[in-house]
Protein backbone atom coordinates (compact mmCIF):
# COMPACT_ATOMS: atom_id res chain seq x y z
CA UNK A 1 0.00 0.00 0.00
CA UNK A 2 1.01 3.50 -0.62
CA UNK A 3 2.05 5.36 2.41
CA UNK A 4 3.16 8.80 1.06
CA UNK A 5 4.13 10.67 -2.10
CA UNK A 6 6.59 13.02 -2.38
CA UNK A 7 7.68 15.11 -5.25
CA UNK A 8 10.25 18.31 -6.00
CA UNK A 9 10.53 20.85 -8.92
CA UNK A 10 8.18 19.10 -10.89
CA UNK A 11 5.63 20.96 -12.92
CA UNK A 12 3.62 23.12 -10.70
CA UNK A 13 5.48 21.73 -7.62
CA UNK A 14 8.73 23.67 -6.88
CA UNK A 15 9.25 22.60 -3.10
CA UNK A 16 8.72 19.38 -2.12
CA UNK A 17 5.48 18.48 -1.34
CA UNK A 18 3.97 15.15 0.21
CA UNK A 19 0.53 13.71 0.23
CA UNK A 20 0.54 10.79 3.13
CA UNK A 21 -1.73 7.87 3.50
CA UNK A 22 -0.64 7.14 7.21
CA UNK A 23 -3.74 7.97 9.13
CA UNK A 24 -4.60 10.95 12.16
CA UNK A 25 -4.00 8.92 15.63
CA UNK A 26 -6.49 11.72 16.65
CA UNK A 27 -9.60 10.82 14.12
CA UNK A 28 -11.79 7.88 15.73
CA UNK A 29 -14.87 7.83 12.79
CA UNK A 30 -14.36 5.00 9.94
CA UNK A 31 -11.84 3.13 11.94
CA UNK A 32 -12.47 0.43 8.80
CA UNK A 33 -10.83 2.88 6.40
CA UNK A 34 -7.47 1.86 7.92
CA UNK A 35 -5.84 -1.10 7.62
CA UNK A 36 -2.91 -1.84 10.64
CA UNK A 37 0.63 -3.18 8.70
CA UNK A 38 2.36 -3.42 11.40
CA UNK A 39 2.49 -0.56 14.21
CA UNK A 40 1.31 1.48 11.21
CA UNK A 41 -2.60 2.55 10.28
CA UNK A 42 -2.76 2.86 6.67
CA UNK A 43 -5.56 5.06 4.78
CA UNK A 44 -7.55 3.62 2.28
CA UNK A 45 -8.70 6.33 0.89
CA UNK A 46 -7.56 10.04 -0.32
CA UNK A 47 -9.59 12.93 -2.22
CA UNK A 48 -8.23 15.90 -3.79
CA UNK A 49 -9.35 19.13 -4.56
CA UNK A 50 -8.58 21.85 -6.05
CA UNK A 51 -9.62 24.77 -8.69
CA UNK A 52 -8.51 24.13 -11.74
CA UNK A 53 -4.88 24.69 -13.16
CA UNK A 54 -4.09 24.21 -9.39
CA UNK A 55 -2.19 21.03 -9.55
CA UNK A 56 -4.26 18.06 -9.21
CA UNK A 57 -3.84 16.11 -12.34
CA UNK A 58 0.24 16.78 -11.68
CA UNK A 59 -0.63 14.94 -8.34
CA UNK A 60 -1.31 11.87 -10.44
CA UNK A 61 0.78 12.64 -12.81
CA UNK A 62 3.77 11.92 -10.49
CA UNK A 63 3.07 8.32 -10.18
CA UNK A 64 2.42 7.76 -14.00
CA UNK A 65 6.00 9.47 -14.34
CA UNK A 66 7.92 7.34 -11.82
CA UNK A 67 6.02 4.43 -13.69
CA UNK A 68 7.32 5.30 -17.45
CA UNK A 69 10.55 5.90 -16.41
CA UNK A 70 10.87 2.36 -14.75
CA UNK A 71 9.94 1.22 -17.93
CA UNK A 72 11.80 2.60 -20.00
CA UNK A 73 14.04 5.61 -18.96
CA UNK A 74 13.10 9.17 -18.55
CA UNK A 75 10.97 10.38 -21.89
CA UNK A 76 12.27 12.54 -24.08
CA UNK A 77 9.51 14.86 -23.44
CA UNK A 78 10.82 15.32 -19.84
CA UNK A 79 12.90 17.99 -20.59
CA UNK A 80 10.23 21.12 -19.80
CA UNK A 81 8.81 19.16 -17.07
CA UNK A 82 10.80 21.34 -14.32
CA UNK A 83 8.70 23.79 -12.56
CA UNK A 84 9.40 26.86 -14.69
CA UNK A 85 8.09 29.75 -12.16
CA UNK A 86 11.96 30.79 -12.61
CA UNK A 87 15.48 30.03 -14.61
CA UNK A 88 17.28 28.99 -11.64
CA UNK A 89 14.63 25.60 -11.68
CA UNK A 90 16.02 24.40 -15.03
CA UNK A 91 19.16 23.06 -13.21
CA UNK A 92 18.15 21.83 -10.53
CA UNK A 93 17.29 18.41 -9.25
CA UNK A 94 13.42 17.44 -9.67
CA UNK A 95 13.23 14.31 -6.63
CA UNK A 96 10.28 12.06 -6.80
CA UNK A 97 9.71 9.89 -4.26
CA UNK A 98 7.28 7.19 -2.92
CA UNK A 99 6.65 4.90 0.65
CA UNK A 100 4.98 1.76 0.39
CA UNK A 101 4.12 -1.61 2.16
CA UNK A 102 5.05 -4.93 0.13
CA UNK A 103 3.37 -7.53 1.91
CA UNK A 104 4.87 -6.45 5.92
CA UNK A 105 7.57 -4.45 4.58
CA UNK A 106 7.93 -0.83 4.33
CA UNK A 107 10.10 0.71 1.41
CA UNK A 108 11.26 3.92 0.21
CA UNK A 109 11.90 4.28 -3.52
CA UNK A 110 13.01 7.64 -5.10
CA UNK A 111 15.18 9.23 -7.71
CA UNK A 112 16.43 12.91 -8.54
CA UNK A 113 17.30 14.59 -11.91
CA UNK A 114 18.19 17.34 -14.05
CA UNK A 115 15.41 16.73 -16.61
CA UNK A 116 16.71 19.60 -18.59
CA UNK A 117 19.10 17.77 -19.46
CA UNK A 118 17.45 14.22 -18.92
CA UNK A 119 19.83 13.69 -16.56
CA UNK A 120 19.53 10.95 -13.39
CA UNK A 121 21.68 12.33 -10.62
CA UNK A 122 20.56 9.65 -7.65
CA UNK A 123 18.44 6.60 -7.36
CA UNK A 124 17.77 5.13 -3.96
CA UNK A 125 15.91 2.51 -1.85
CA UNK A 126 15.83 1.82 1.46
CA UNK A 127 13.39 -0.77 4.01
CA UNK A 128 12.03 1.42 6.82
CA UNK A 129 12.09 -0.06 10.23
CA UNK A 130 9.47 0.46 12.99
CA UNK A 131 11.90 1.39 15.25
CA UNK A 132 12.25 4.55 12.75
CA UNK A 133 15.79 4.05 11.37
CA UNK A 134 15.99 3.07 7.24
CA UNK A 135 18.70 0.46 5.82
CA UNK A 136 20.04 1.04 2.72
CA UNK A 137 19.69 -1.67 0.02
CA UNK A 138 21.10 0.33 -2.76
CA UNK A 139 22.01 3.93 -4.11
CA UNK A 140 23.51 5.01 -7.23
CA UNK A 141 25.00 8.71 -7.49
CA UNK A 142 26.14 10.27 -10.81
CA UNK A 143 27.90 8.26 -13.28
CA UNK A 144 29.26 5.89 -10.31
CA UNK A 145 27.99 1.99 -10.60
CA UNK A 146 25.38 1.75 -8.30
CA UNK A 147 26.24 0.23 -4.70
CA UNK A 148 24.66 -2.25 -2.07
CA UNK A 149 23.84 -1.32 1.11
CA UNK A 150 26.11 -2.64 4.17
CA UNK A 151 23.55 -4.24 5.54
CA UNK A 152 22.79 -6.26 2.10
CA UNK A 153 24.50 -9.41 2.69
CA UNK A 154 24.41 -12.05 -0.51
CA UNK A 155 26.40 -14.90 -1.01
CA UNK A 156 29.83 -14.16 -3.02
CA UNK A 157 28.53 -15.84 -6.64
CA UNK A 158 25.30 -13.15 -6.07
CA UNK A 159 27.52 -9.95 -5.19
CA UNK A 160 29.79 -10.99 -8.26
CA UNK A 161 26.86 -10.92 -10.19
CA UNK A 162 25.57 -8.14 -9.07
CA UNK A 163 29.30 -6.17 -9.26
CA UNK A 164 28.89 -6.99 -13.25
CA UNK A 165 25.57 -5.68 -13.41
CA UNK A 166 26.66 -2.27 -11.86
CA UNK A 167 29.51 -1.48 -13.69
CA UNK A 168 27.91 -1.99 -17.36
CA UNK A 169 25.12 -0.11 -16.08
CA UNK A 170 27.59 3.00 -14.81
CA UNK A 171 27.06 5.92 -17.13
CA UNK A 172 23.34 4.91 -18.41
CA UNK A 173 22.30 8.53 -16.86
CA UNK A 174 18.89 8.46 -18.38
CA UNK A 175 18.10 5.03 -16.95
CA UNK A 176 16.74 3.34 -13.93
CA UNK A 177 18.76 0.39 -12.17
CA UNK A 178 15.77 -0.82 -10.59
CA UNK A 179 14.64 -1.77 -14.04
CA UNK A 180 18.06 -3.12 -15.01
CA UNK A 181 17.91 -5.47 -11.88
CA UNK A 182 14.50 -6.83 -12.34
CA UNK A 183 13.58 -7.50 -16.20
CA UNK A 184 15.09 -10.69 -17.44
CA UNK A 185 17.23 -11.22 -14.39
CA UNK A 186 16.16 -14.31 -12.59
CA UNK A 187 16.39 -14.92 -8.30
CA UNK A 188 16.61 -17.60 -6.16
CA UNK A 189 13.75 -17.38 -3.73
CA UNK A 190 16.07 -17.15 -1.00
CA UNK A 191 18.14 -14.61 -3.03
CA UNK A 192 19.65 -11.32 -0.94
CA UNK A 193 18.81 -9.53 -3.66
CA UNK A 194 15.07 -10.85 -3.80
CA UNK A 195 13.92 -6.89 -3.41
CA UNK A 196 14.62 -5.61 -6.80
CA UNK A 197 12.06 -7.60 -8.30
CA UNK A 198 9.48 -7.64 -5.76
CA UNK A 199 9.74 -3.70 -5.32
CA UNK A 200 9.71 -3.45 -9.12
CA UNK A 201 6.94 -5.01 -9.51
CA UNK A 202 4.91 -3.82 -6.95
CA UNK A 203 5.45 -0.44 -8.57
CA UNK A 204 4.62 -1.55 -12.03
CA UNK A 205 1.61 -4.08 -11.65
CA UNK A 206 0.45 -2.66 -8.17
CA UNK A 207 -0.50 1.14 -8.99
CA UNK A 208 -2.87 1.53 -11.91
CA UNK A 209 -3.04 4.79 -12.79
CA UNK A 210 -6.13 6.11 -14.64
CA UNK A 211 -6.45 9.62 -16.06
CA UNK A 212 -9.48 11.12 -18.44
CA UNK A 213 -7.01 9.76 -21.74
CA UNK A 214 -6.26 5.85 -20.20
CA UNK A 215 -7.07 3.67 -23.05
CA UNK A 216 -5.49 0.45 -22.53
CA UNK A 217 -6.47 -2.58 -19.51
CA UNK A 218 -5.55 -5.91 -19.28
CA UNK A 219 -8.64 -6.83 -17.37
CA UNK A 220 -9.94 -10.59 -17.95
CA UNK A 221 -13.54 -9.23 -17.23
CA UNK A 222 -15.00 -9.41 -20.81
CA UNK A 223 -14.14 -13.00 -21.60
CA UNK A 224 -16.17 -14.44 -19.78
CA UNK A 225 -19.85 -15.48 -19.47
CA UNK A 226 -19.98 -15.21 -15.58
CA UNK A 227 -18.16 -12.15 -15.15
CA UNK A 228 -20.19 -9.85 -18.27
CA UNK A 229 -23.43 -11.40 -15.90
CA UNK A 230 -21.83 -9.72 -12.71
CA UNK A 231 -21.05 -6.47 -14.95
CA UNK A 232 -24.73 -6.42 -15.97
CA UNK A 233 -26.01 -6.56 -12.43
CA UNK A 234 -23.24 -3.95 -11.56
CA UNK A 235 -24.46 -1.47 -14.41
CA UNK A 236 -27.68 -1.88 -13.32
CA UNK A 237 -27.51 -0.51 -10.17
CA UNK A 238 -26.53 2.99 -11.81
CA UNK A 239 -29.79 3.15 -13.57
CA UNK A 240 -28.21 3.13 -16.82
CA UNK A 241 -31.39 1.38 -18.71
CA UNK A 242 -28.76 -1.34 -19.84
CA UNK A 243 -30.03 -4.80 -18.47
CA UNK A 244 -27.26 -7.29 -20.63
CA UNK A 245 -24.11 -6.99 -21.58
CA UNK A 246 -22.99 -9.56 -24.16
CA UNK A 247 -20.10 -9.50 -27.05
CA UNK A 248 -19.94 -9.93 -30.81
CA UNK A 249 -16.75 -11.30 -32.29
CA UNK A 250 -15.43 -8.71 -35.64
CA UNK A 251 -12.60 -9.20 -37.84
CA UNK A 252 -9.42 -7.10 -37.78
CA UNK A 253 -11.09 -5.46 -40.96
CA UNK A 254 -14.00 -4.04 -39.07
CA UNK A 255 -11.55 -2.84 -36.35
CA UNK A 256 -9.65 -1.02 -38.77
CA UNK A 257 -12.55 1.05 -40.21
CA UNK A 258 -12.37 2.36 -36.86
CA UNK A 259 -9.03 2.44 -35.60
CA UNK A 260 -6.44 3.58 -38.25
CA UNK A 261 -4.33 0.39 -39.80
CA UNK A 262 -0.93 1.43 -38.38
CA UNK A 263 -2.22 2.05 -34.73
CA UNK A 264 -3.38 -1.20 -34.87
CA UNK A 265 -0.57 -3.34 -36.65
CA UNK A 266 1.55 -1.36 -34.01
CA UNK A 267 -0.52 -2.49 -31.19
CA UNK A 268 -0.35 -6.17 -32.48
CA UNK A 269 3.60 -5.70 -33.02
CA UNK A 270 4.02 -4.29 -29.30
CA UNK A 271 1.74 -7.50 -28.14
CA UNK A 272 3.50 -9.70 -30.03
CA UNK A 273 7.27 -8.08 -28.78
CA UNK A 274 6.04 -8.17 -24.90
CA UNK A 275 5.28 -11.87 -25.76
CA UNK A 276 8.54 -12.39 -26.79
CA UNK A 277 10.03 -10.78 -23.64
CA UNK A 278 8.20 -12.72 -20.79
CA UNK A 279 7.30 -16.41 -22.98
CA UNK A 280 3.64 -15.94 -22.37
CA UNK A 281 1.87 -18.46 -25.05
CA UNK A 282 -0.97 -15.17 -24.91
CA UNK A 283 -1.85 -11.78 -24.25
CA UNK A 284 -4.87 -9.88 -24.26
CA UNK A 285 -6.45 -6.04 -23.41
CA UNK A 286 -10.02 -4.58 -22.95
CA UNK A 287 -9.40 -0.95 -25.35
CA UNK A 288 -11.87 1.68 -24.81
CA UNK A 289 -12.13 4.39 -27.55
CA UNK A 290 -14.61 7.22 -27.85
CA UNK A 291 -16.82 4.94 -30.07
CA UNK A 292 -16.07 1.74 -29.24
CA UNK A 293 -14.75 -1.07 -26.35
CA UNK A 294 -12.91 -3.94 -27.68
CA UNK A 295 -11.55 -7.18 -26.57
CA UNK A 296 -8.11 -8.02 -28.17
CA UNK A 297 -6.69 -11.38 -27.64
CA UNK A 298 -3.63 -12.99 -29.25
CA UNK A 299 -1.95 -16.82 -29.38
CA UNK A 300 1.16 -17.37 -30.52
CA UNK A 301 0.96 -16.52 -34.37
CA UNK A 302 -2.72 -16.93 -34.67
CA UNK A 303 -4.77 -14.43 -36.16
CA UNK A 304 -5.92 -11.70 -33.31
CA UNK A 305 -9.14 -12.84 -31.61
CA UNK A 306 -11.78 -9.45 -31.37
CA UNK A 307 -14.66 -9.04 -29.93
CA UNK A 308 -16.96 -5.64 -29.07
CA UNK A 309 -19.36 -5.09 -26.21
CA UNK A 310 -23.07 -5.34 -27.53
CA UNK A 311 -25.67 -3.49 -24.95
CA UNK A 312 -29.22 -4.43 -24.34
CA UNK A 313 -31.51 -1.88 -23.05
CA UNK A 314 -34.54 -3.22 -20.50
CA UNK A 315 -36.71 -5.57 -22.83
CA UNK A 316 -35.79 -4.16 -26.03
CA UNK A 317 -35.32 -6.39 -28.85
CA UNK A 318 -32.62 -4.40 -30.40
CA UNK A 319 -29.43 -4.09 -29.20
CA UNK A 320 -27.10 -1.00 -29.11
CA UNK A 321 -23.54 -0.36 -29.32
CA UNK A 322 -21.02 0.95 -27.44
CA UNK A 323 -20.75 4.30 -29.04
CA UNK A 324 -24.88 4.96 -28.66
CA UNK A 325 -24.27 5.06 -24.78
CA UNK A 326 -23.78 8.12 -23.03
CA UNK A 327 -20.50 9.76 -21.86
CA UNK A 328 -21.44 8.51 -18.15
CA UNK A 329 -22.09 5.14 -19.09
CA UNK A 330 -19.07 4.93 -20.81
CA UNK A 331 -16.92 6.45 -18.21
CA UNK A 332 -18.66 3.49 -15.86
CA UNK A 333 -16.61 0.93 -18.27
CA UNK A 334 -13.70 2.72 -17.40
CA UNK A 335 -14.04 2.58 -13.56
CA UNK A 336 -15.76 -1.19 -13.76
CA UNK A 337 -12.62 -3.08 -12.98
CA UNK A 338 -11.53 -1.54 -9.86
CA UNK A 339 -14.87 -2.97 -8.48
CA UNK A 340 -14.75 -6.56 -9.75
CA UNK A 341 -11.18 -7.14 -9.34
CA UNK A 342 -9.92 -10.17 -7.95
CA UNK A 343 -6.59 -8.10 -7.39
CA UNK A 344 -4.93 -7.63 -4.18
CA UNK A 345 -2.57 -4.66 -2.59
CA UNK A 346 -3.44 -2.59 -5.32
CA UNK A 347 -3.24 1.23 -5.03
CA UNK A 348 -5.41 2.91 -7.91
CA UNK A 349 -4.57 6.37 -8.67
CA UNK A 350 -7.81 7.90 -10.91
CA UNK A 351 -7.93 11.86 -12.28
CA UNK A 352 -11.41 13.18 -12.48
CA UNK A 353 -12.92 10.18 -11.16
CA UNK A 354 -16.51 12.01 -11.03
CA UNK A 355 -16.52 13.15 -15.36
CA UNK A 356 -19.58 12.96 -17.11
CA UNK A 357 -21.42 11.24 -13.82
CA UNK A 358 -24.18 12.44 -11.96
CA UNK A 359 -23.04 12.91 -8.41
CA UNK A 360 -25.43 10.34 -7.29
CA UNK A 361 -23.63 8.05 -9.49
CA UNK A 362 -20.31 8.88 -8.30
CA UNK A 363 -21.50 8.88 -4.54
CA UNK A 364 -22.81 4.95 -4.75
CA UNK A 365 -19.36 4.09 -6.95
CA UNK A 366 -17.47 5.33 -4.19
CA UNK A 367 -19.75 3.41 -1.79
CA UNK A 368 -19.78 0.38 -3.80
CA UNK A 369 -15.71 0.71 -3.95
CA UNK A 370 -15.24 0.45 0.06
CA UNK A 371 -18.26 -2.42 0.34
CA UNK A 372 -16.30 -4.31 -2.09
CA UNK A 373 -12.49 -3.87 -0.51
CA UNK A 374 -13.48 -3.87 3.33
CA UNK A 375 -11.31 -5.09 5.12
CA UNK A 376 -8.75 -5.27 1.97
CA UNK A 377 -5.56 -3.78 1.47
CA UNK A 378 -6.90 -1.69 -1.55
CA UNK A 379 -6.63 2.11 -2.00
CA UNK A 380 -8.09 4.74 -4.24
CA UNK A 381 -7.06 8.49 -4.09
CA UNK A 382 -8.49 10.40 -6.74
CA UNK A 383 -9.09 14.06 -7.47
CA UNK A 384 -12.42 15.50 -8.48
CA UNK A 385 -14.22 18.78 -7.96
CA UNK A 386 -17.38 16.91 -6.33
CA UNK A 387 -18.04 18.50 -3.43
CA UNK A 388 -21.24 16.79 -2.40
CA UNK A 389 -19.32 13.68 -1.33
CA UNK A 390 -17.08 15.99 0.87
CA UNK A 391 -18.83 14.59 4.08
CA UNK A 392 -17.57 13.11 7.01
CA UNK A 393 -19.40 9.97 6.78
CA UNK A 394 -17.83 9.27 4.08
CA UNK A 395 -14.57 10.13 4.42
CA UNK A 396 -12.36 10.85 7.25
CA UNK A 397 -10.74 14.54 7.39
CA UNK A 398 -7.16 12.75 7.23
CA UNK A 399 -8.51 11.59 3.45
CA UNK A 400 -9.63 15.01 2.39
CA UNK A 401 -6.85 16.48 0.05
CA UNK A 402 -6.07 19.95 -1.32
CA UNK A 403 -3.81 21.48 -3.58
CA UNK A 404 -3.72 24.93 -4.21
CA UNK A 405 -1.69 27.65 -6.26
CA UNK A 406 -0.05 30.44 -4.73
CA UNK A 407 0.83 33.61 -5.95
CA UNK A 408 4.25 32.76 -7.80
CA UNK A 409 2.07 29.79 -9.18
CA UNK A 410 3.86 26.99 -7.13
CA UNK A 411 1.46 24.39 -5.89
CA UNK A 412 0.50 23.54 -2.53
CA UNK A 413 -0.54 19.88 -0.86
CA UNK A 414 -2.30 19.99 2.58
CA UNK A 415 -4.76 18.21 4.66
CA UNK A 416 -8.15 19.05 5.62
CA UNK A 417 -6.89 17.24 9.08
CA UNK A 418 -4.74 20.66 9.66
CA UNK A 419 -8.25 22.73 10.25
CA UNK A 420 -10.07 22.13 13.62
CA UNK A 421 -13.71 21.35 12.49
CA UNK A 422 -16.75 20.01 14.60
CA UNK A 423 -17.79 16.75 13.76
CA UNK A 424 -20.87 18.00 12.37
CA UNK A 425 -19.41 20.57 10.34
CA UNK A 426 -20.89 20.70 6.96
CA UNK A 427 -17.54 20.42 4.66
CA UNK A 428 -19.06 21.25 1.46
CA UNK A 429 -20.61 24.72 2.33
CA UNK A 430 -17.24 25.84 4.23
CA UNK A 431 -15.24 24.50 1.17
CA UNK A 432 -17.64 26.77 -1.48
CA UNK A 433 -17.68 29.61 0.99
CA UNK A 434 -13.32 29.72 0.38
CA UNK A 435 -12.45 28.61 4.65
CA UNK A 436 -10.13 25.63 2.94
CA UNK A 437 -8.56 27.53 0.18
CA UNK A 438 -8.05 25.69 -3.39
CA UNK A 439 -11.24 27.12 -4.82
CA UNK A 440 -10.68 29.95 -8.03
CA UNK A 441 -10.67 32.99 -7.32
CA UNK A 442 -11.95 35.26 -10.17
CA UNK A 443 -10.93 38.81 -11.57
CA UNK A 444 -13.82 41.48 -12.37
CA UNK A 445 -14.12 41.67 -16.02
CA UNK A 446 -15.73 44.44 -17.50
CA UNK A 447 -17.63 44.35 -20.76
CA UNK A 448 -17.28 47.34 -22.94
CA UNK A 449 -20.64 48.68 -24.89
CA UNK A 450 -19.64 50.16 -28.57
CA UNK A 451 -21.78 53.73 -28.13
Amino acid sequence: MILKISVENYKSFDKREELSMISSSKIQTNRNHRIKIKQVNVLKNAVVYGANASGKTNLVDVLRFIKETLSGGLPVNSVNSFCRKNEENKERESVFEIQFTVGDSFYAYGFSAVLSRRTITEEWLYELMQDGSAHNLFIRTGDAAPSLGEGVTPTTSERNRFSVYAEDFAGHDTQLFLEEMSRGKKYDSKSKLLFFPVVYHWIMQNIIVLNPNTALSSTDLYYNETSLENISHLIQTFDTGISRISTKKISVDELSKMVPKEVLMGIFATFRQQMQMTSLPEMQMSWRIADGFFNIRICGNDEPEITTLVLNHGKSFFDFDFAEESDGTKRLFDLVDMLLTSREDTAYVVDELERSLHPKLTEHFLKLFMDAHDGKRMQLIFTTHEDTIMDQDLFRRDEIWFVERDNENSSHIYSLDRFKERYDKKLSKAYLEGRYGAIPVFRRFSFRKEE
